[in-house]
């Protein structure tokens, strides 16, 4: 399996080239975004945080002092902007009370306690979680995401009831704890996803995976 993850990864990168994912001008707007991008596409989540940025509200101090419907107002490209807008309330709150929202601070914590204390605020699941120890973080620990786990199927590397910590732990006994690959490998795993390894009206034939 290392030798297969290893393989998958080369040839994703040699056809798509480095993804430079996840675009953020800081390390707080790729928090936001890992919220707002829960059921939705990163177009919509990209207008969502020009709102922000233009309202100048893209802070945690000054999104946490925001009204929730004016907020929620600002979020709307993103969709379920309400059920969103308290979802943000509940990490603007956990990441000033607990760290008083200091980036610095919270990347010193141990990934694992962390990561509990995350998947602890309402709202916050597994990806969301996942992506800003990683990407937010520079944590090295695995995205998983429905491409993923869709891409390893139809590949047969997985059974079709496999959790996310199970897709997780494949890839993380695998391969070398390396934040830097573990970015790339799921930016290339969604890029496939996007414009191959698509739900309906997959492009096998052209698929960079195709003689696996």
């Amino acid at each position: 399996m290392r030798e297969k993850l290893k393989e998958i990864y080369h040839k994703l990168y040699s056809v798509f080239g480095p993804q430079g994912w996840w675009p953020a001008d800081s390390p707080f707007e790729v928090m936001v975004g890992a919220i707002l991008t829960q059921n939705t596409n990163w177009q919509n989540v990209s207008a969502a945080i020009a709102n922000l940025k233009k309202a100048k509200a893209l802070s945690a101090e000054k999104l946490s002092h925001l009204p929730f419907r004016k907020l929620a107002q600002l979020i709307r490209p993103a969709g379920y902007y309400n059920i969103k807008t308290k979802r943000l309330k509940n990490f603007l709150n956990f990441f000033l009370k607990k760290y008083q929202a200091s980036i610095k601070k919270m990347t010193k914590k141990d990934l694992l306690a962390l990561r509990h204390q995350l998947l602890g605020v309402n709202g916050i699941g597994q990806e969301t979680a996942d992506s800003i120890l990683l990407y937010a973080l520079n944590k090295p620990i695995f995205v998983v995401d429905a491409y993923t786990k869709r891409i390893f199927f139809r590949h047969k590397l997985i059974n079709k009831n496999a959790t996310y910590s199970q897709l997780q732990h494949l890839f993380m006994q695998n391969l070398k704890a390396d934040v830097q690959m573990f970015n790339e490998y799921h930016a290339l795993l969604v890029k496939l996803g996007k414009d191959f390894c698509r739900k309906n009206n997959p492009r096998c034939s052209k698929c960079p995976l195709q003689k696996l």
